[in-house]
C-alpha cells in the first residue's frame, strides 16, 4: 500500500508519500480501506517531536480517517466487513499499557468503559503513541470505531472524531457549560475551535469568538458566534469588557496558550472558568495566581474525549446538527503542502487528505 510517512522528526521536508508495508492485524483489530482522513494540530507536533515523544521511523502519522471495513481479528464482534466506520483515536485500557508500559491500567476494558468520564494514566494517541491512519489502509482496534451512517459523506466522517470530541469534553463534560452563560472561544477558525462555537451555540450560550482576519469571523458567525473579535486590530479582553459591559464572560475555551493565557483570565467575571486542552503557542505562561484566587476562578485541563463521550457528539454530527467545516481537500501526495496550511493558519476549518489511489 500507500502511506505518508516521516523519516524522522523535523521540518515538512521529512514527509514522504509512497510504498508501505500492508498493516496485520491482531486478534481484537480491524483493517480499514480509508476512504478520507484529517489534519489536526497534534500532527504537525508529533512531526516536529513533541517532548519525550519516542517514534520508530519510518512514522505513519494520522489520528483521523473514516473507511470501510476490509478485514476483521478473530475476536472482533463489533463490525464486520462492508461496515463504514470512523475512528476516534484515543487508546487507553490494555492497548494503551502496551504502549505506555503502565500495567497498573491494563485490564480486560475495551477504551475503557465507553460511559466512563475519567481518562486513565494509561492514555494513549492513535498516529501519536502508535502508527497512524494517513494511509491507504489502517489497523485500529475495533473498540476505537464507530458506525457511520450511509448518508454521511467521507469528508465528513473522516474529520469529525478528535476536534468535536474534545470541544465536547471540554464544555460540556469538564466547564459544564449551561444555557445563558457567556462563552469566549479563541481560534475559531481551527479545529478545535470551530467545533467549540457549535457546540457552545447548541448549549444556549452567548458566544464570543476570536479569529486573525474578518473572513475567518464571519464563518464563525455561520457556525453560531453571535460575536467575533479580530485579535490582530483589537485586544480581545478589552473587547470582551465593553462588550459585556465589564461583566466579563463565564468561561474561556483556550487551547492557544501563552498568548492569549492573560487576556483570558482578564475576560472572565468573577468565579468564571478557564478550559484548556492544548498550548500551540506555549505552555508556560506566567500563572497569575493573585487574579485566580482573588477572582475565584477555576483554571481547568481537558484532553480528548473518552469513547461514551465521541459516541454522544458524533451521534450529532451524523444527525447535522454540528458540521465540521472543510477549508481544503488534497491527495495525500500533498501532505507536505496540508500540513503547512495547518502551520500557517489558512482558511477556516479542517484540511482534509484522500488516499491518492481513491481520487
Amino acid at each position: 500500500m500507500k502511506a505518508v510517512q516521516l523519516s524522522s522528526h523535523g521540518d515538512r521536508d521529512v514527509i514522504e508519500y509512497g510504498e508501505f508495508p500492508d498493516p496485520e492485524i491482531g486478534r481484537n483489530e480491524v483493517l480499514v480501506d480509508v476512504k478520507a482522513a484529517a489534519l489536526n494540530h497534534l500532527d504537525v507536533w508529533t512531526r516536529r517531536g513533541l517532548p519525550g515523544l519516542d517514534l520508530r521511523f519510518p512514522h505513519v502519522p494520522g489520528s483521523d480517517m473514516a473507511g470501510v471495513v476490509e478485514e476483521v481479528g478473530e475476536d472482533v464482534t463489533r463490525v464486520q466487513p462492508g461496515d463504514r466506520v470512523a475512528v476516534f483515536a484515543a487508546l487507553s485500557g490494555e492497548a494503551a499499557a502496551e504502549i505506555t508500559g503502565d500495567a497498573a491500567d491494563a485490564g480486560d476494558a475495551e477504551f475503557p468503559r465507553r460511559d466512563d468520564l475519567t481518562l486513565s494514566p494509561g492514555f494513549a494517541i492513535i498516529g501519536e503513541n502508535t502508527p497512524g491512519v494517513h494511509a491507504e489502509y489502517a489497523a485500529v482496534p475495533a473498540s476505537n470505531l464507530v458506525p457511520v451512517p450511509d448518508h454521511v459523506d467521507w469528508e465528513v466522517a473522516g474529520s469529525a472524531g478528535l476536534v468535536f470530541g474534545t470541544a465536547w469534553r471540554m464544555l460540556v463534560h469538564r466547564a459544564e457549560v449551561k444555557p445563558g452563560e457567556h462563552v469566549l472561544v479563541h481560534g475559531a477558525s481551527g479545529g478545535v475551535g470551530h467545533a467549540a462555537v457549535q457546540i457552545a451555540d447548541y448549549a444556549g450560550c452567548e458566544v464570543y469568538a476570536t479569529a486573525s482576519s474578518s473572513e475567518k469571523l464571519d464563518y464563525a458567525v455561520e457556525c453560531g458566534a453571535d460575536h467575533g473579535i479580530n485579535y490582530e486590530e483589537a485586544d480581545f479582553a478589552a473587547e470582551i469588557d465593553e462588550l459585556t459591559d465589564g461583566r466579563g464572560v463565564d468561561v474561556v475555551v483556550d487551547h492557544i496558550g501563552d498568548a492569549t493565557y492573560a487576556g483570558s483570565l482578564k475576560s472572565l467575571r468573577k468565579g468564571g472558568r478557564l478550559v484548556t486542552c492544548g498550548a500551540t503557542t506555549g505552555p508556560n505562561p506566567d500563572a497569575d495566581l493573585k487574579r485566580i484566587f482573588w477572582k475565584q476562578l477555576s483554571v481547568i485541563g481537558s484532553t480528548m474525549a473518552t469513547m461514551g463521550q465521541a459516541e454522544e457528539v458524533l451521534d450529532l454530527v451524523w444527525q447535522g446538527v454540528f458540521e465540521p467545516r472543510v477549508r481544503a481537500t488534497l491527495p495525500m501526495s500533498q501532505m507536505a503542502r496540508a500540513h503547512e496550511m495547518i502551520e500557517n493558519r489558512e482558511g477556516f476549518g479542517k484540511v482534509v487528505v484522500i488516499p491518492d489511489s481513491e481520487l
